[in-house]
């Protein structure tokens, strides 16, 4: 499977830079980056690059409802040739239960 982006728009600015420093991140097997931005910086769009670049299928995960459907529309529109797929939970409150070591399974 090929992820090959579907726009004319190029990466500028500190983009190219940044894709090229997370793109070797992965490839030298880095668990851990950081893309920090601020808001309309283009981290989707430089994201997006990355995953064009390893060719390889991606999770990404958002802390909330709101930007996981604004993130999936995106990622729809960069990538009209590939599969994105959307889920969301509707166990908000599960994870932080977890984390916090309140977690009861119940059958």
């Amino acid at each position: 499977m090929n992820f090959k982006l579907s726009t004319l728009f190029k990466p500028k600015g500190d983009q190219p830079e940044a894709i090229a420093q997370l793109v070797n991140g992965l490839r030298k097997g880095y668990t851990d980056q950081v893309l920090l931005g601020v808001t309309g910086s283009g981290k989707t769009f430089t994201i997006a690059n990355v995953i064009e670049q390893i060719n390889k299928p991606t999770l990404v995960i958002s802390h909330n409802k709101t930007l996981a459907a604004q993130l999936y529309s995106e990622l729809s529109d960069l990538f009209c040739e590939n599969a994105v797929c959307y889920f969301v939970s509707f166990y908000l409150k599960t994870l932080d239960r977890v984390l916090k070591g309140r977690y009861n399974r119940s059958r």
